[in-house]
């Protein structure tokens, strides 16, 4: 799990490589964690792929997976960046 997190942190604005690492990671059999999914939304509020953010922090929550601040932090960002502060 650390090492596919520190993958996907890794991909920076390159999304559909992070979204492949969480998909293999998955394939694995690996749960990832509330850092997975917060790196995850940071990749996509790079991207400026606020729809998809909020995708995903949805099935987090959806998977039970409680967010932090960071997760939060995160989503927030990317909202305010795709100027859906609202949402």
């Amino acid at each position: 799990v650390y090492t596919f997190t520190a993958a996907i942190a890794a991909c920076d604005r390159q999304l559909n490589q992070a979204l492949d690492l969480l998909e293999e990671m998955e394939t694995r059999g690996l749960k990832p964690s509330a850092f997975t999914y917060g790196a995850l939304i940071s990749t996509c509020e790079k991207c400026g792929a606020w729809e998809k953010a909020l995708d995903i922090f949805y099935t987090m929550k959806n998977q039970g997976i409680p967010p932090d601040r960071i997760v939060y932090n995160a989503i927030l960002t990317a909202c305010e960046r795709g100027g859906q502060w609202e949402k």
